[in-house]
């Protein structure tokens, strides 16, 4: 018996409840708990603030017998209406307004879609409506998926207290039986935090913990949502309605065989040029450093320039945004914005998703990069970026790239043209 319910179970749902149909009898005809039923009407239920024709929402105890006029005085929006109480901004406004509450909300079914009054109730009303519902429960669902609940300055206050001690040579739990009250969370959550490169101490300053094999498989440690705030994808989406002209640069790691190395690929949207950089190991570390070397490599002006917004996904890798967005010199002013895509929505960021697919070609899913080198890589994409697009008329990534930066920036990243003819995209090429 599933305790998760379809788009179909809602609207059959928003139906019974709609005929007044018991909890127990609901859960007979959907094949579930009664409790299952009362929690999903509880939890996903909408408060409306509807009146009804002729009568807009009022919640007022006098809303009956009431006769006062210009209550609002010169602003008011309906002059033209007789009285105060019909009009929507008449509960803000009135002095003498006293809050009616239905209890009808607050018992078995707890919404209003039966009730038989509901047409012609000014009160805030208890609606189940399964588009509502459907939308909210997936935004749980992923808010849940989302990492720990743990803010970047919670992150450096624990990093104070625990790094310089470790550095002197004092255990994890010799840190934490001294200054537990200070910590104010668990042993194994500052393990955690140090196995996902949060602090400046790491694993290899443990001097024990180095000498431990591995007894069970790591649970992936995504993104906090301390990180989140302020750049989730709803957050993106405001911040290019309001610089519609931004070019956005989309970021991704593609991962080799398990605990190898890795790549961090940096993908231009508007151009579809790719840059890829190995890396020892997926960490946030290594995603810094990457950064920080480009700003040096083509400067901070060029830097600015070809990175104003980067998108990623919400990967351990990333967790550290603050420090890709200010770099080593954090008081050098914001060199580029980090946001995120919502967990568990890969193509909120497609076109590097898309552009993955000829990197798999060169190096299969499940094979190793260990064997490989940064100029491995760096052939492999200059034959990536000259592979013609037709969605950039028929020209290359690199030519398109060139065109509005300059040959100049893709020297410094040490690109260069692959003859059509040359192309190659098996993994013939890196075993030449």
């Amino acid at each position: 018996m599933s305790k998760f319910f379809t788009y179909e179970e809602r609207l059959e749902l928003q139906k019974f409840l709609k005929e007044s149909l018991s909890f127990k009898e609901i859960s007979r005809r959907l094949s579930k708990n009664p409790t299952t039923i009362s929690r999903e009407v509880r939890k996903y239920s909408s408060e409306v603030a509807t009146g009804y024709p002729g009568f807009p929402y009022n919640s007022c105890k006098n809303r009956f017998t009431c006769r006062k006029k210009d209550v609002c005085g010169k602003s008011c929006t309906r002059k033209s209406t007789i009285y105060c109480k019909l009009c929507f901004s008449c509960n803000m406004n009135c002095s003498d307004f006293i809050e009616e509450i239905c209890t009808a909300r607050f018992r078995v079914p707890y919404v209003c879609n039966g009730c038989e009054t509901l047409g012609k109730c000014s009160l805030l009303k208890n609606i189940y409506d399964a588009e509502h519902a459907h939308i909210k429960a997936h935004e749980t669902i992923s808010e849940s998926r989302s990492g720990l609940c743990v803010s970047e300055n919670e992150i450096a206050r624990l990093n104070a207290i625990i790094s310089p001690l470790v550095q002197n040579g004092q255990s994890v739990h010799q840190v934490y039986a001294t200054h537990e009250d200070e910590l104010m969370c668990s042993e194994k959550t500052i393990y955690n935090y140090i196995d996902a490169c949060l602090f400046d101490v790491r694993n290899i300053d443990l001097p024990r913990k180095v000498k431990f094999r591995e007894r069970y498989k790591k649970p992936e440690f995504k993104v906090d949502k301390g990180c989140r705030i302020g750049r989730n994808y709803e957050d993106f989406n405001v911040f290019l309605d309001k610089s519609p002209d931004t070019s956005v640069v989309q970021m991704d790691s593609v991962i080799g065989s398990k605990g190898g190395k890795c790549l961090l690929t940096i993908h231009f949207v508007d151009t579809s040029f790719m840059l890829a950089f190995l890396r020892d190991a997926n960490t946030s570390q290594s995603v810094i450093d990457i950064f920080n070397s480009l700003e040096v490599t083509i400067g901070k002006e060029t830097f600015k320039r070809l990175f104003p917004v980067v998108l990623t996904d919400n990967g351990s890798e990333f967790s550290n945004p603050k420090a890709v967005e200010y770099g080593a010199e954090k008081y050098g002013g914001l060199r580029t914005r980090i946001f995120y895509c919502d967990a568990g929505r890969p193509y909120q960021k497609g076109a590097i998703e898309v552009n993955h697919e000829l990197i798999r070609r060169v190096l299969p899913k499940g094979s190793s990069f260990n064997h490989l080198t940064q100029e491995d890589i760096s052939l492999m994409m200059n034959h990536i970026n000259s592979y013609k697009r037709k969605k950039l008329n028929n020209r290359t990534p690199y030519e398109t790239f060139s065109f509005y930066h300059g040959e100049e920036v893709l020297h410094k990243l040490g690109c260069t043209p692959v003859a059509a003819s040359d192309i190659m995209l098996k993994p013939a090429l890196l075993k030449k």
